[in-house]
């Protein structure tokens, strides 16, 4: 129940900052160097997961030898031009919902499936650096999201049983990891359609973060 929960957890990639919009074109204009084709639903199904399985997926699509470290140079090359011209725009309603949860002196954190280095320097191009004291990444854990050991350091980190922990995320990946972890997880998709599996499985869905500061006042 969300009146029980005593700490919020927050994913990173789309539910606090829009990444999709920065990725997606980067890893496309990669793509198209290496003469492969990467339409817009195949990049937006990559969220949430893990490098591992982006890279499975990308092998899928592309053939057995296509060339995964040429890729992510590539990739990175555009992602980086992009983002120091653009910056990183944060989802709608953050602002307000942190503020909240500041004001009621909720513990909170940030467990995300990137490297901490990537995280970091999002939260930077962002304009976040420091708002997240305590800030899990995978390189703090053995497995990644789908699996719930990011969520499991989070709540330790908090020191917040992770039963009492309101999970925030947007992908059908994170929403397995938090419910497995046992947390009370809330779907805000980055994408539409929604994934109905995620609507299945989350324990409350919500349109956006404005959304969710509604349900954090009620609670």
């Amino acid at each position: 129940m969300t009146n029980n929960f005593s700490a919020v957890i927050f994913d990173m990639d789309g539910l606090v900052l829009d990444t999709e919009s920065t990725y997606c074109p980067a890893w496309q204009q990669a793509a198209a160097t290496m003469g492969q084709n990467l339409p817009d639903a195949f990049c937006l199904s990559l969220s949430g997961l893990h490098q591992r399985d982006v890279e499975q997926k990308l092998l899928a699509a592309c053939g057995a030898d296509f060339n995964l470290q040429d890729f992510h140079h590539t990739a990175g090359l555009f992602w980086r031009d992009h983002v120091n011209t653009h910056g990183i725009t944060i989802k709608p309603g953050f602002t307000p919902l942190l503020d909240n949860i500041v004001q009621q002196q909720l513990p909170f954190c940030l467990a995300t499936n990137s490297r901490a280095a990537n995280a970091f320097e999002c939260l930077e191009l962002a304009g976040l650096s420091g708002v997240f004291a305590t800030v899990i990444t995978r390189d703090d854990v053995e497995c990644g999201k789908p699996a719930p050991d990011i969520f499991l350091a989070a709540a330790d980190a908090l020191q917040v049983d992770i039963r009492h922990c309101l999970v925030l995320e947007d992908s059908y990946t994170g929403i397995v990891a938090a419910t497995t972890a046992g947390a009370f997880s809330v779907y805000v998709p980055s994408v539409t359609p929604a994934d109905p599996a995620a609507i299945a499985l989350c324990g409350m869905m919500a349109a956006d973060l404005r959304q969710i500061l509604d349900i954090i006042r009620l609670a």
